[in-house]
């Protein structure tokens, strides 16, 4: 794998300590800015809606640019942003920095996913975006604890001032590493708009927010969940999430590995398999051995299907992908928020803090169903010599034309 991975893997690194570290310092936050638990919440939201705004608007004003120079100017964002929380002198400008920051999420990781691709062989493009993405799956192992540490014992501001200066690092190597690939000729706006008609492109998309959402909506109320039903301790619950990031990490490489060989087959797998995996979660949270094995199965099975989703959205958006791949990532987003706000409800109805696994199950299954939806489709359209004896995926054929 070229280096210029690595420069993409950190960056995604620092954006993934930024999203989640939060979570972990919310009282440390709230407290000194006196505000409630609740309000320093918006600080979740706010990133939360500005990667899915930020995704789509950040990509359109770099259309005329290299993407090069788009992930160093996302990173300059990335890193600004990080430096105003740092130093926010009250909680409205910080929720400014948390906003800046977030605004080039989603662009860096659909722009990063492009170019990653770009680097390698058409047959090893999944296991590249994989390989960006572990930057993103680590800080979830290694980021989000050391960060949620440093916050709590010197201090929350020393951990945005660290994440900055991992901005730069990320920064740096781009400018070092990333080659200057020109862009498509002839590519414009109207053609990254274009393949948002592609119904393929869509149910993708909606498989992103289904599929992922489905894990969110249990990993949202994990704490109560593990304190209150498993029986853990208050200070389990971060060796909880680390086992959450290793499966993350491992699902992510296996994904990207699978994906290549054969994209839909690892999509069906994965998501019937988290399914099942978040229904017997209702009964394994009663039980912490269980539970803890549970938690690490849902990270590995939710991570391995971003990167064939990612690759899908590519290879069904091919010729110009920049646009509709940083609105997948926004997506993923989409399905974090619809997904807790639906597993409150279900807690806020009564029904006790393992409902939001049935929720979690539920779009899983509806995930894999559009799946399913999507190759039937792929079937018709395609003409008979696409597929031999059904031996291969449709969009590996339709790749293979692209190329």
């Amino acid at each position: 794998m070229p280096l210029a991975l690595l420069a993409l893997a950190i960056g995604a690194f620092g954006i993934g300590t930024t999203e989640f570290v939060i979570m972990g310092l919310l009282p440390e936050v709230a407290s000194d800015y006196g505000v409630s638990i609740p309000t320093a919440g918006l600080l979740v939201t706010g990133y939360a809606l500005g990667v899915v705004i930020g995704a789509p608007l950040m990509t359109v004003l770099g259309t005329r640019i290299s993407r090069k120079r788009m992930l160093m100017l996302l990173m300059g964002l990335f890193i600004a942003g990080n430096l105003l929380s740092a130093v926010a002198p009250v909680f409205a400008v910080m929720l400014i920095g948390r906003v800046v920051a977030s605004l080039a999420h989603g662009a860096f990781f659909g722009i990063g996913s492009v170019v990653a691709a770009d680097l390698v062989a058409p047959d090893r493009k999944a296991g590249a975006i994989a390989m960006m993405f572990t930057g993103l799956t680590v800080a979830n192992v290694v980021g989000v604890p050391l960060g949620t540490l440093v916050g709590q014992s010197v201090g929350w501001r020393v951990t945005f001032g660290i994440v900055a200066a991992l901005g730069v690092v990320g920064l740096a190597g781009i400018a070092r590493l990333v080659p200057d690939m020109p862009r498509a000729e002839g590519v414009r706006l109207r053609h990254e708009l274009a393949a948002f008609r592609n119904v393929q492109v869509l149910l993708a998309m909606a498989m992103t927010v289904l599929g992922f959402g489905g894990v969110f909506a249990a990993i949202t109320y994990i704490a109560p969940m593990m304190t209150q039903v498993a029986g853990f301790a208050d200070g389990s619950v971060t060796w909880l999430l680390v086992l959450f990031g290793l499966g993350m990490v491992g699902g992510n490489l296996i994904g990207g590995r699978f994906a290549d060989r054969a994209l839909m087959p690892m999509l069906y797998v994965s998501l019937g398999a988290l399914a099942v995996v978040l229904a017997l979660f209702t009964l394994t949270a009663h039980h912490k051995v269980l539970a803890a094995v549970t938690i690490a199965l849902i990270g590995a099975l939710g991570f391995a299907t971003v990167p064939p989703l990612q690759k899908r959205v590519l290879d069904q958006a091919h010729g110009a992908p920049t646009l509709a791949s940083a609105v997948n990532i926004g997506a993923f987003n989409l399905g974090n928020a619809l997904s807790a706000w639906l597993g409150g409800l279900v807690i806020a109805a009564g029904l006790g803090y393992t409902a939001p696994n049935w929720v979690g199950a539920a779009l899983a299954a509806a995930a894999l169903l559009l799946a399913l939806l999507s190759a039937a489709l792929e079937r018709r359209d395609s003409p008979p010599s696409a597929v031999v004896a059904g031996a291969l995926p449709a969009e590996h054929a339709t790749t293979a034309a692209h190329h």
